[in-house]
Parts: structure tokens; sequence; C-alpha cells
């Protein structure tokens, strides 16, 4: 009878042992994108310094909603243009999610608001700012200026109790291979 209560008495300690490190624990993924493909300079209704999305970037865009509609994001983030809004349009529409804005270049305030947050989030950005984005969660220099024609990378940050991982993903249809500009 003594052995029965000191396992039972083991089994419960080790019972709220577990269930307080799953509340204490913590997973969040962040997930980063360039605006998808933008309209060539011959459209009718692109404007010089803020052009709309071509047919391609609707279609990515729409593609992104479809990668990213089961994974529990809770906040968008976009900068203030066509591209960016236009690009976090479909997902936004889906998940009834306000589209909130950033920028234009992400400081470390907003890296500091992203850390905060709670829940998985997507950020839109441009070839010149993602590569800030991705840097600031993980706290290092991982990646640099995208290539002016891609436009098919997710990059995943996931925070497991404050480790930073990065991954990347391809998404939609496929974008030449050209190589990072790297920054001076």
């Amino acid at each position: 009878m003594l052995k029965n209560n000191a396992c039972m008495k083991l089994a419960i300690l080790s019972f709220f042992l577990i269930l307080s490190l799953s509340l204490t624990s913590y997973s969040q993924t962040y997930y980063i994108v360039r605006h998808a493909e933008k309209a060539s300079g011959d459209s009718a209704s692109m404007t010089s310094t803020d052009p709309p999305l071509s047919a391609d970037g609707k279609k990515r865009a729409t593609d992104l909603k479809k990668i990213l509609n089961k994974k529990g994001i809770q906040t968008i983030f976009s900068t203030n243009t066509v591209r960016t809004r236009t690009t976090a349009e479909p997902l936004s529409k889906a998940k009834h999610i306000n589209i909130l804005t950033y920028g234009p270049r992400p400081d470390a305030a907003f890296i500091t608001q992203l850390k905060q947050l709670k829940g998985n989030t997507l950020i839109v950005g441009h070839s010149n700012t993602v590569d800030d984005i991705v840097n600031g969660l993980c706290g290092q220099q991982l990646l640099n200026d995208l290539p002016d024609a891609a436009y098919d990378n997710l990059f995943i940050v996931t925070n497991n109790n404050g480790t930073f991982e990065l991954k990347q993903e391809k998404y939609g249809k496929k974008a030449p291979v050209r190589t990072s500009v790297k920054r001076q």
C-alpha cells in the first residue's frame, strides 16, 4: 500500500511538472515574403512609384493564401504599397484579419513589436527589406537583399522559447534563378 501511494504521488508530481512546462513553453512562426510580381511599365493602371500586381502576381497572392490558410495566422503586416497589400489581401480576406501597416523600412522597434506578438504572423515586404526582417528576428545576418526577379521565397522563422530558426521554402510558380545582391 505504501509503495502504491508513493508511485501515485510520483505520477501526480510528474503530471504537474509536464503540465507546467507545456504551459510555459511556446512556439510561434513568422512567414516572411516579398510582394508578388508587380505589373510591368506598360500597364495602364500602373503608377511610377507604386505599381499594382500583375496577373502572375495575383495568382501568387492566391497561392500564398492557400499555403498559409491553415497555419494559424493571427496577424498580417504589410508596407503601405499596393503590391504588398494586394499580396496579403487574399489571406486577409479569407481569415478576416486586418492588414497592419509597417515601414517603409523595418526598424528595431518593428522587430521588437513582432517578437512581442502571440500567434503566427505573415509579413509582406520588398526585395530590400525581407532580409532585414529575417535577420532582425533571428538576431544574425543570414540573408542579403533578394534578387529583383525572386518572388517565390517563403521564409519561415520559428520562435521556440526564444530560439529563432530560419527555414526557406518556395511557393507558387517558380521564379527565375538569380543570385542575391550583397549590400555594401
